[in-house]
């Protein structure tokens, strides 16, 4: 299934995309596309997804989970995004988050911040948990994910590297975090390391991947981070990016207001973002 949410911010529904490509209403049918539904997918058996109502066509893809309780960031899980990055691959995942007030619909705006000096892009694979779980073996990890959606894990550079250690600072900003446009169940993906990947700025193509080169895989990835600390059904786990980003380049190229940012991984759909000014509060 490919499971998303429709609507204006605040006026989220949830909504489901059926065989034929039209987005359908879930509403009356589920509350939302949030934890409690991926903890019981079982309540959609049976359900006749062609006579559920028709949505408009040109309706907001909201993010594709509500209210996720974590989300949570690989860096340099690609061996080559690290060497152009000028960083060494780390012996275990590099663990950073998103503000969760950072997560945003597919083609949302995204905000370019006050004092920003180096606004970066990032096409990610994202997990989505479907249960609980606390230290978890990786032989089992696969059966507390739900499915996976596209990240844009977009970074403000400066803030992330040059304003102390931590990288959170440049990567939890407001609408930093598009997700969907849709959840796609993993019964839907064959191999999640076997993805084609890319993204556009512009319309010149500057990332070009596969998840086959990611260094720790997604069931790795569960099992570890659940040594740490409990995942929630609705969590979202970005695994990291192929190489091509704006630091990487020579020059290197950052984004500015205006520009445009289409990016997609092969089988859960595609993105597009337009910067714009931060807003105030």
């Amino acid at each position: 299934m490919k499971l998303l949410r429709f609507g204006e911010k605040g006026q989220e529904k949830p909504g489901i995309l059926d065989a034929q490509g039209n987005v359908r209403s879930l509403e009356g049918v589920v509350d939302d596309i949030d934890g409690k539904l991926l903890s019981d997918l079982s309540v959609l058996d049976g359900v006749d997804f062609d006579s559920l109502p028709k949505v408009y066509s040109n309706a907001r893809f909201a993010p594709c989970v509500a209210n996720p309780s974590k989300f949570l960031c690989i860096g340099l899980n690609y061996a080559d995004h690290a060497a152009e990055s000028g960083m060494p691959l780390p012996p275990e995942p590099e663990v950073f988050t998103k503000a969760v007030s950072a997560v945003s619909g597919a083609n949302d705006a995204i905000e370019k911040p006050r004092n920003s000096e180096k606004l970066d892009w990032e096409v990610e694979l994202a997990i989505v948990i479907g249960k609980e779980c606390k230290y978890v073996d990786e032989a089992n990890a696969m059966d507390y994910i739900a499915g996976y959606c596209v990240c844009n894990d977009v970074s403000e550079r400066n803030f992330q590297l040059e304003r102390g250690s931590q990288w959170d600072k440049g990567k939890g900003c407001d609408t930093f975090g598009p997700i969907g446009p849709y959840l796609v169940t993993k019964d839907e993906v064959t191999d999640p390391c076997n993805l084609p990947m890319w993204l556009e700025v512009n319309g010149k193509r500057y990332q070009n991947g596969n998840t086959n080169t990611m260094v720790f895989k997604p069931a790795f990835l569960v099992s570890y981070l659940s040594q740490f600390m409990s995942l929630k059904a609705g969590d979202v786990i970005s695994t990291g990016t192929p190489p091509g980003v704006g630091l990487g380049q020579t020059p290197p190229v950052y984004l500015n207001e205006g520009d445009m940012i289409e990016l997609g991984i092969e089988g859960l759909g595609q993105q597009k973002q337009v910067v714009v000014a931060a807003k105030s509060a």
